[in-house]
């Protein structure tokens, strides 16, 4: 019996998936009201259409229940370590912008990064209990970004907070997946891993 398939691992599994489910949802409960609040401190129209932010993961998949478990871990890595890019850029931006003078604002990016760095952790925990290490960092995050004018960045800023208040709901619905017991909650070793 392999690893990821014993019963004190499966145990583990759901564990994970179980408080993964509760970060999601606090996450995007934050972020929901850190959009709130961005739209008003920046002074924007919370009904702004934003068109894809480039370096920005979509959280709508093509074919999502033919998704391995290993494939959604993998999906919401990537995109975790995109956010989690895109934030601490928009938090010196922030910085720089507006200084002290909107701490309130600062601090609600700073807590929501933080959340989106720890949920990137227990992301990777749980793909080394699917015996599948987490793929390096090298070369993951967002593209380097052109020169943007202020409005641009504060675009930017609404389309990257709501993708990832859209992530998160994904990501719960991934989680609750993968904790299903059967043969769509976890994936078939790869021929590297196999006996």
């Amino acid at each position: 019996m392999a690893a990821a398939d014993s019963p004190s691992a499966a145990l583990r599994r759901r564990d994970l998936c179980s408080r993964g489910i509760r970060l999601a949802g606090k996450m995007r409960s934050d972020v929901i009201d850190l959009l709130d609040t961005y739209v008003e401190r920046q002074g924007l129209d919370a009904s702004a259409s934003v068109v894809a932010v480039e370096g920005v993961p979509a959280a709508a998949a093509e074919r999502w229940d033919e998704q391995t478990g290993t494939q959604r871990l993998l999906d919401n890595l990537a995109a975790y370590r995109a956010f989690r890019a895109l934030l601490a850029q928009m938090l010196e931006e922030q910085r720089e912008q507006l200084g002290e003078a909107d701490a309130a604002l600062g601090q609600a990016l700073a807590a929501v990064l933080l959340q989106v760095s720890a949920f990137a952790y227990h992301l990777e925990e749980l793909l080394r209990l699917e015996s599948r290490g987490p793929p390096s960092e090298e070369g993951a995050g967002p593209p380097p970004l052109p020169h943007l004018g202020l409005f641009e960045r504060k675009l930017r800023g609404l389309g990257v907070l709501r993708e990832l208040a859209q992530w998160a709901v994904r990501s719960a619905r991934d989680l609750r997946q993968l904790a299903k017991p059967g043969p769509g909650s976890s994936s078939a070793p790869s021929p590297a891993e196999s006996p």
